[in-house]
């Protein structure tokens, strides 16, 4: 229930803010993972106009239902996730290793995270960047690393562009396409949340029944 709420709290932002919720959300997403892909898919729909209450506008301006709109929108997510792109990759080069290593749970990159960044960065070389931000998941968790790593900034710009303009496209051009159906995927989408948030408690619970496990075990050694 708590992720079927955030789900609907994004959604309610990018009906009432409309281009300026897309660009602050998609900064954001750029660093840490607030549901990037739904804030774009309702981008498109809001494009397609299939949402009477609501419709792309920033300071007064209005753009018309249709490309335009789809067009302002993409741009707004692009723009908006390079600019939490770089604000990461600003954070990674100026705090580099020791500000991950003191800090990196709360930027949710511990260790383990970040060694499998830095594998990924071995693996594709300067293409990690531009991968990485097609990649589910592994994209919120490039930027930072890429400063720590040092990433040259205008090809780290480059390729964080391309990747998030293709990105941001593709995702409000699906929810373009949902247009009227929107109710209903979000009606199934809302289900989804709820089986990933007992999942999760699931999980959480069983991790907790382990360690008093292991904890009981070593007490008795």
């Amino acid at each position: 229930m708590v992720l079927a709420s955030i789900s609907a709290q994004v959604t309610d932002a990018v009906a009432q803010h409309g281009i300026v919720a897309v660009f602050v959300l998609m900064a954001i997403d750029a660093l840490l993972p607030v549901g990037g892909e739904l804030v774009m898919l309702y981008a498109g729909v809001l494009a397609a106009g299939a949402v009477s209450h609501a419709a792309p506008q920033l300071l007064g301006l209005h753009p018309h239902v249709g490309l335009e709109a789809y067009m302002v929108l993409t741009l707004a997510g692009t723009f908006g996730y390079l600019l939490g792109s770089l604000a990461g990759w600003a954070i990674g080069l100026r705090g580099g290793r020791p500000l991950l290593e003191r800090h990196g749970r709360w930027l949710h990159l511990p260790p383990p995270r970040l060694a499998r960044a830095e594998r990924w960065f071995d693996r594709f070389g300067p293409a990690a960047v531009f991968l990485g931000r097609l990649t589910p998941l592994v994209r919120s968790f490039i930027s930072i690393p890429a400063g720590v790593f040092r990433v040259p900034l205008a090809g780290y710009t480059l390729l964080t562009f391309a990747g998030g303009l293709i990105w941001c496209a593709a995702f409000a051009a699906a929810g373009w396409a949902l247009g009227d159906q929107w109710e209903q995927f979000d009606h199934a989408f809302r289900y989804v949340d709820v089986v990933v948030a007992a999942a999760v408690v699931g999980g959480v619970a069983l991790l907790l029944v382990r360690r008093r496990r292991t904890r009981r075990v070593v007490a008795r050694r």
